[in-house]
Parts: C-alpha cells; sequence; structure tokens
C-alpha cells in the first residue's frame, strides 16, 4: 500500500467520533483546485516525520476556544502518545485560528505514525534518525541535474532525468564556449561554459550563483568542524566524479566554481579582473525547452561590482576549503579573488541596472557595500592579512546586527565566516561581538516563530518572491547559532523551520518535490515540463519551490489567488512562476539544512584534552610551545588551563587559559613552556597538568636543556601560530620582534621541522624549504624593525602524522627566543 493510499485508509478508519465541523476544519484560504482541497487535512505535521532527539510540534486549524485532545498513534493504530493541545488561536500569517501539538516526549522510532485530533488523522509520517539522508542527498542532485556544459547521466540523475549537454555550441545551441557581449560591452568573445542554469530560465547569474556556491561549500565547512563530513564526503552524492578522492559536494560546487572564475574578465581587456554580471539567451527562453535545444544567440552583460565581488568572496572560500583536496585548483582561487577585490576596489560603484531584464532577471543591487564586507572577510579568514582586516573592521555593516541574508544582501554570510572560521585574526572582543550579533538575530527568530500558528522564522508580511529560501535562509542562522552555542533552542528552530518547509504550513504543504503526501511537483521550469509537456519530466526529488508570495507577480496567481492570505498565496502550477520557480539559491540552503538535520548527534561525550608533543624540550632561558585542543566538540565552551604538576620550578607556563567552544574546538592553541636562565648546570623536568571542568585532562612533560656557557639569546622574539589546520593542510602566522634597542634593517628567519611539512605558498616574505630547513627572508616594506616593533608573515603548507610546532628560530643567524 502506498504511503499516499495509506494515509487516506487511516484518515477513515479513524473519521468515527470526535469534533464537530466547527471545531475542527480546515481553513480555506488559499485552496488550489479540488485535488488539493481533497487531501488538505487539518491536523498539520512535517509530512516526511521528526528526528528522535528533535522536537516533534503539530499545527492543527481549529476555531476551537479550548485545548483538545490528541493521540500519537503508530503504523498499527497502538496509541503510543496522547495528550492535550495548546490553543494558539488568531494566526496573521495564514488567516486560520490554529492550536499546538507538541509529542516532543516521545523518543520511539518507526515509520506510519499518524497524528490524530478527535478521529481526523495527519498524514502519516516517520520518526528516525535517517530521517534527512534522503534529502540530503536529492536537494545536493538538484544541482548536477540544473548543470550546463555536460551531459546528464540518467543512471545518476534517475530514469526520465538523462539528457545530452546544454550550451556547448554545438547546433542548434549558440554558446556558452565563445559568447559575445552585448552591445557596446566588449569587443571579444568569452568561454563561460559550465555551471549550473540558475532556476527556471537557463540563464546564468554571478550574483545568485556567488550566494548558493559558497552555502554548498559551507555546509562542508560547517560539517567537517562538527567531524561531520564523512556525509559529504566522495561517493557520497550521485554525480560524475565520485570516486576521485574529493568530497562529492565540493565536486559539485566546483562546477560552479569553474564558471564563475570564466567569468573574470581577462589581463590586457578594459575592466580587467571584473566580472561580467550574467550570461543568458537575448530573449527569454520558449516554455518548455531543453537546453541542448535552445537556438538563441547567448549574451554576455556588463561587468558589475556586485558580480566581481561574489567572484572574490567565493574564489577566497574555495582557496581556504580546496587546499587539502587540489592545491593548484586553491591557489588559482586566491589568485582570482585577489584580481576580483582589486578590480572592485578600483571600479567601486559599477551597479547592474535594474532595466536590464530581456532574457533574463535584471539582479540589480544598488547597494554593494555588503558584499565588500563579505568579501573583506573571506579573504581575511583565507589569508588573515591586515589589508583585509582592516576592511572588515572599518566597514559600518561589522558594528551592525546581523541582517536576514539573500543574493541582494550577503553582509551576513561574511560575519558567519568571521565567527566560525577557526584562526580569524580578530581581536578576541571583537571576534565575540560578532557572534554576539549572530546570536541575537537567532534569537529573534526564536521570538518570531513563538509567535506564531506555525512557526515560521519570517514575520506576517515577509511572504515575498522566494519566501521559502527566507525561511531556509534563517534557519541557517539558527544552526549557526547552535554552532557557536551548543544551545539546543538554536537546533530545534531549524528543525521547526524543516517542520514548515515540509508540510506544518497553512497549505498543509511540502515544498519539496517527492517529500511528502501532498509536495510541489509543477515548479515552473524549462525542462522539468511534465505539466506542459507530457514527454517532459516532473521536477526531480529534492526541488525546491519559491513559496507563498503574497505580491502575486504572475497571471496564474492572480487568477487563483485573489484575496489569500500571505502564507497561502501559493499554487503548484508550472505558470506561476512567482511562487513555484527553483532556483539554486534556493536549493542551497534547502541541501545546508538537510545536511546540518542528518548528521547523527549522539549522547554528548565529555570531551578529551590533547596535547601536541607530549613531552618537549626548553632551551635555558627561552621557550618552546605545545598545541592543545580537544578531542570533540564542547556542549558549550569551557576553559582549560595549564599548570605545573611537579618537577623542576624553573619550567613554567605563565597564565595560561584557553577557552573552547563548539567553534574552535579542533584547532590547536599553542601554549609557550618556558624555561629560566640560571647559573645551576642542572637539566631538570617537569610535568604539566591540562585540563579544567567538563573535559578529560591530560598531562605532558617539559625538559630544560642547559647550556650555561652557551651566548644569551639574539635580541629578537618569535611567535608562531597555526591559525587554521585541517587533516592534512594547515595554515600559520610567524611574527617577529625585535626585542634590542638597536633598529634593525632586515631579517632572514630560520626553522627546521620536526615532522614532514612541506610549506606549500606564503605570502608577505619569501620563504624557501630544504629537507626540513626552512629559511624567511622579509618582503622588504616590512624588514626595517625598530626596536620594539613586529614584523608578520603566513604560510600554507602540508603535513600528516604530527604537526609540532618548530622547537627553535634563528633570526639574521642567533638563535632567537
Amino acid at each position: 500500500m502506498s504511503r499516499r493510499a495509506a494515509a487516506l485508509f487511516t484518515g477513515l478508519a479513524l473519521a468515527a467520533g470526535g469534533l464537530t465541523a466547527t471545531a475542527l476544519t480546515a481553513a480555506p484560504a488559499g485552496a488550489v483546485g479540488s485535488v488539493a482541497a481533497a487531501a488538505d487535512v487539518p491536523v498539520r505535521v512535517n509530512q516526511l516525520g521528526y528526528l528522535p532527539d528533535g522536537p516533534k510540534r503539530a499545527t492543527v486549524v481549529s476555531s476551537a476556544t479550548a485545548p483538545l485532545a490528541w493521540q500519537l498513534r503508530d503504523a498499527g493504530g497502538t496509541v503510543v502518545a496522547s495528550g492535550t493541545s495548546t490553543v494558539r488561536g488568531a494566526d496573521r500569517a495564514s488567516g486560520q485560528s490554529t492550536h499546538l501539538v507538541d509529542f516532543g516526549a516521545y523518543t520511539g522510532t518507526g515509520t506510519g505514525f499518524t497524528l490524530v485530533v478527535g478521529g481526523q488523522a495527519s498524514h502519516p509520517f516517520d520518526i528516525s534518525a535517517a530521517l534527512y539522508d534522503g534529502l540530503r542527498a536529492d536537494s545536493m542532485s538538484f544541482f548536477y541535474q540544473q548543470r550546463s556544459g555536460i551531459a546528464i547521466d540518467a543512471a545518476l540523475a534517475g530514469s526520465g532525468y538523462g539528457r545530452p549537454a546544454g550550451h556547448l555550441g554545438v547546433a542548434p545551441n549558440k554558446g556558452d564556449t565563445g559568447v559575445p557581449c552585448q552591445a557596446g560591452v566588449c569587443d571579444y568573445r568569452q568561454d563561460v561554459r559550465g555551471g549550473w542554469y540558475d532556476a527556471g530560465d537557463q540563464g546564468k547569474y554571478v550574483v545568485n550563483g556567488g550566494i548558493a556556491v559558497w552555502q554548498v561549500v559551507n555546509s562542508f565547512e560547517r560539517a567537517r568542524r562538527a567531524g561531520g563530513e564523512a556525509a559529504l564526503g566522495d561517493s557520497t552524492l550521485r554525480v560524475p566524479e565520485r570516486g576521485n578522492g574529493v568530497p562529492d559536494v565540493l565536486d559539485e560546487a566546483r562546477w560552479e566554481l569553474d564558471f564563475l572564475l570564466r567569468m573574470q574578465v581577462p589581463a590586457g581587456r578594459p575592466m580587467e579582473g571584473m566580472a561580467f554580471h550574467k550570461v543568458h539567451d537575448a530573449q527569454w527562453t520558449g516554455l518548455p525547452t531543453r537546453p541542448e535545444l535552445d537556438d538563441q544567440q547567448r549574451e554576455l552583460h556588463k561587468p558589475s561590482t556586485a558580480a566581481t565581488l561574489n567572484l572574490a568572496a567565493t574564489a577566497a572560500q574555495c582557496a581556504r576549503v580546496y587546499a587539502p583536496y587540489d592545491a593548484a585548483f586553491a591557489s588559482r582561487c586566491l589568485d582570482a579573488a585577489r584580481r576580483a577585490w582589486a578590480a572592485a576596489r578600483a571600479n567601486p560603484n559599477v551597479l547592474a541596472p535594474g532595466t536590464d531584464s530581456t532574457g533574463g532577471g535584471a539582479y540589480d543591487d544598488a547597494d554593494v557595500s555588503d558584499e565588500f564586507y563579505w568579501a573583506a572577510a573571506e579573504l581575511l579568514a583565507t589569508t588573515g592579512e591586515s589589508q583585509f582586516r582592516d576592511a572588515v573592521t572599518s566597514s559600518p555593516l561589522h558594528a551592525k546586527p546581523a541582517d536576514a541574508f539573500w543574493w541582494g544582501g550577503t553582509a551576513t554570510l561574511g560575519r558567519i565566516t568571521l565567527a566560525t572560521v577557526p584562526g580569524v585574526p580578530l581581536a578576541a572582543d571583537d571576534l565575540a561581538r560578532v557572534r554576539g550579533l549572530l546570536t541575537t538575530a537567532a534569537d529573534g527568530y526564536l521570538s518570531t516563530m513563538a509567535g506564531q500558528g506555525y512557526a515560521v522564522p519570517i514575520p506576517a508580511d515577509g511572504y515575498v518572491w522566494g519566501s521559502n529560501s527566507q525561511v531556509a535562509n534563517n534557519a541557517v542562522v539558527l544552526a549557526v547559532a547552535f554552532e557557536l552555542t551548543g544551545a539546543q533552542r538554536y537546533r530545534a528552530g531549524a528543525l521547526e523551520s524543516l517542520d514548515y518547509l515540509l508540510g506544518r504550513n497553512a497549505l498543509d504543504r511540502s515544498y519539496v518535490t517527492g517529500y511528502g503526501e501532498r509536495a510541489s511537483e509543477n515548479e515552473h521550469h524549462r525542462f522539468w515540463a511534465h505539466q506542459n509537456d507530457a514527454s517532459l519530466p516532473h521536477p526531480p526529488a529534492g526541488s525546491f519551490a519559491g513559496g507563498p508570495n503574497a505580491g502575486l507577480q504572475d497571471p496564474v496567481a492572480q487568477a487563483q489567488l485573489a484575496g489569500c492570505a500571505p502564507a497561502a498565496c501559493y499554487v503548484d502550477d508550472i505558470g506561476s512562476y512567482s511562487t513555484n520557480e527553483v532556483a539554486i539559491n534556493w536549493n542551497a540552503p534547502l541541501a545546508w539544512l538537510a545536511a546540518f538535520a542528518a548528521e547523527r548527534r549522539a549522547a554528548p561525550v565529555t570531551p578529551s584534552v590533547q596535547v601536541t608533543p607530549s613531552a618537549v624540550s626548553v632551551a635555558e632561558g627561552g621557550s618552546a610551545a605545545v598545541g592543545v585542543r580537544l578531542s570533540a566538540a564542547p556542549a558549550q565552551g569551557v576553559t582549560v588551563t595549564v599548570a605545573r604538576a611537579s618537577g623542576d620550578s624553573d619550567l613554567s607556563v605563565p597564565g595560561t587559559a584557553l577557552v573552547f567552544t563548539a567553534a574552535n574546538w579542533s584547532t590547536a592553541q599553542q601554549v609557550a613552556v618556558a624555561a629560566a636562565q640560571d647559573a645551576d648546570a642542572v637539566a631538570g623536568s617537569a610535568v604539566f597538568s591540562v585540563g579544567g571542568s567538563g573535559v578529560q585532562g591530560t598531562t605532558f612533560t617539559a625538559t630544560e636543556v642547559d647550556d650555561d656557557s652557551a651566548p644569551p639569546a639574539a635580541s629578537c622574539a618569535v611567535v608562531y601560530k597555526v591559525d587554521n589546520a585541517w587533516g592534512n593542510g594547515f595554515t600559520a602566522t610567524v611574527t617577529v620582534k625585535n626585542t634590542g634597542t638597536s633598529a634593525m634593517s632586515g631579517w632572514t628567519l630560520g626553522w627546521s621541522f620536526a615532522g614532514d611539512q612541506r610549506v606549500s605558498n606564503a605570502w608577505n616574505a619569501t620563504v624557501t624549504q630544504s629537507g626540513s630547513a626552512v629559511t624567511a627572508r622579509d618582503a622588504g616594506w616590512n624588514g626595517a624593525l625598530a626596536p620594539g616593533a613586529s614584523g608578520s608573515f603566513g604560510f600554507q603548507a602540508t603535513y600528516s602524522g604530527a604537526n609540532a610546532v618548530p622547537a627553535s628560530f634563528t633570526v639574521n643567524g642567533a638563535v632567537c627566543a
């Protein structure tokens, strides 16, 4: 028996007795067509289901003024939980009277559950830890099937979804391998093949591609910090690159990143380094049209500052995330990001016009300060350079509240990066403030949800074009707040946002194709157009409809939805592009949330402290460093202290307290162990304890290397700090300080790695390596150091096994502290 048939059978079997029609009815607002009205039920649930350890709430449409009795029944009809509802009353967004049912105390698992209120049954749903595994894969498969410039393999996409490559210049196509500009924009052609088709049309837009690919890559960054990256790893998705040793989610994102890089104006051309705003047909593509059958001329549209900064931001993120998998591609991304940043600084007000809407969306944006902030944040997180820190901290947006993000408002993407990427070189109080901005925004979304019958993180006037994507984006902020704090209320808010998108809403509708008893299946699209042409398929499972839009900006919506309540202004019709289109920047947050929700979250464990190396030698009068990190994310922030437990009092760790959170637990923090300069000739040792409340402590041993005949240390000090580390690579910042009384005209720093570390690139210094020996020479402009002055440089390196901090350094040939 199918789930749809099973739901009908259960509903009939339970229909006897219960509430009056007046007390429990499905409100007619926004009901669309006889099929939708017949299937509509007043007990609204997440039609996919619920996680055993997550919130479990439903909304009942009822005008009853007293609480209603409810029962949770398993697939066999047995009552497994019961209680009474909470009267919510009038819900402004839906125009309905509602009750809330909370069955979160039930933690059993299974399939085919129904929630019954007075004999009226919900759609059946599951309770399972594996609930979101399928959606995690299908929401990402959407991007593969939106690829331009590659044949889509039915063995990967599913029967009926295979198609030839589109827009490769094979007749009748006229692009995208050599696309001309619009008249007056340029006098050459550009190869801009590849990438993802933006939405239901076949255009490709840098500003929409930017936010979409950032979220896809960021979902991997977040999963890696949480220790769940294996679920997004190699051979986890249906993509042709599976099995190449690279996480599949990064393979998919690279298809778009390569396109974005191709949209950069080449060197030697006017406005070099800028990015063309978009490429699409000269006229709107007809519906339906398969990509390989499109015979229109494609056109490049004028470069814009917004597109250029999208390129700078996403390419900088690329350089950071892809470095462990493809150093050459990461380097190419960083070069493109730097050139785009410089070009945007030189052309800060090249704005895309709102009138450029023939053949494709204008994607106009009159304020690019948010894109400047986002790009600077990404470049800072990747390079650690002061120029980008200055651009971040001097931006007026840096001190403003975290606003809702979308393709035209990207500042909060920068805030998320600053708050979560380990090792971002911001002052501790500044970093805490940025994190506070995000948690404050998340608290605001929770407050909005608490005041509604359907717990949606947007207000009643927020149902605009693509409202579902704003729900998903705000839920991403809730999930980020959970990462930063470990507070379960934020995870619950993110999961309840998915409840809304998957059926607990004013229309009893899942907005994700293939997920739920009443799921959208006629989204506006050029080649997933079964409603218009029976030979073409419906959108594939995992496609995400734009959602309710009170603006009603298309003829179908205007004809069918006049007078609708805001949250009911939706129709599952291919012609309703203002409520029912798909888009890459809508599926991206859905995929992000599905990956977040699908992570298995076992009972909290007590992290253990890890120290590398476990034994260290310290030169008399000098210092040596050990790295301290946790084995797992703490449930909330913990403070780890380091103190001498026994042994030689000449060895010390002055005033060391390290703070670890869910965002930085996996990044080693450096602790300096000092050995006092004295006249004895004893090489003492000491045991240091490392621990604190909420962690399993450990110890390490330090041994003094006594050398009373050795010359005093040179007049310098060196600080070596690992900023960011991943499975087989890391970035570090090295600071040289002149501690003497005379000026230093230039410096050459030397050290030896204890392991197999290899420097791959560096900035602000010329760094060479021979075997384990490394030499770094100043860049000229940072070589002169007055007494007390410091100079810094950074580098990226690979390693395996331990990543110990170098034991000693020389500056200009002399041993330095």
